[in-house]
């Protein structure tokens, strides 16, 4: 059932798919899903759980790699972009359908982790600032989060993506950059 809903919700998003058509697609008769899920949004929660879960794994892969805090932080970038690309049934799952994280405490606590390492990331990268001009790491893993997101959203995954004369990756580096500069991490380029 998972695979057969990662497929429509690439194919037709969240909401263009009945549970009749996920169980027909999984080879299951129309009332075997509800055996395990309540309806369509169970289902899309169970879906969007699985890729925090794979989603966390990967941040903290990307994590570990950087051998310095400016390394780690790119290094996360960079895997929220490939996730974005290589799993984009679980992407709109998690971040485009509506489910309420919170609602579900397992579904919640998966998809804090995934921030966290971006929060931990963002944490040693601030942590030399002057007390005065540093900002919570939880705002500054925020801002990254939503320009992250929003590369994605906007250049990542088909139009007007396409349309772009930068690459996504271009976009996060130079607007990473462009933000690290304005908080005093980067030296500006005088």
């Amino acid at each position: 059932m998972i695979d057969a809903t990662i497929q429509l919700i690439e194919q037709k998003g969240p909401t263009g798919f009945t549970m009749s058509e996920a169980a027909k697609l999984a080879g299951v008769s129309a009332a075997a899903p509800y055996r395990h899920f309540e309806g369509r949004e169970a289902l899309i929660a169970e879906v969007a759980r699985e890729g925090f879960g794979m989603f966390g794994d990967l941040m903290e892969f990307a994590y570990a790699k950087g051998n310095t805090p400016l390394a780690a932080l790119e290094s996360t970038g960079r895997a929220y972009q490939a996730f974005a690309k290589k799993h984009s049934g679980h992407y709109i799952a998690m971040f485009e359908s509506g489910v309420a994280i919170n609602s579900d405490p397992d579904l919640a606590a998966v998809a804090n982790r995934a921030l966290g390492v971006l929060v931990r990331a963002c944490e040693e990268l601030i942590k030399d600032l002057p007390a005065h001009r540093r900002p919570p790491a939880t705002m500054v893993s925020q801002h990254i989060w939503a320009m992250s997101h929003g590369v994605v959203e906007l250049f990542a995954r088909g139009e007007p993506g396409q349309r772009s004369p930068f690459s996504p990756e271009d976009l996060m580096e130079s607007g990473l950059g462009i933000y690290l500069r304005g908080l005093g991490v980067l030296p500006n380029d005088d």
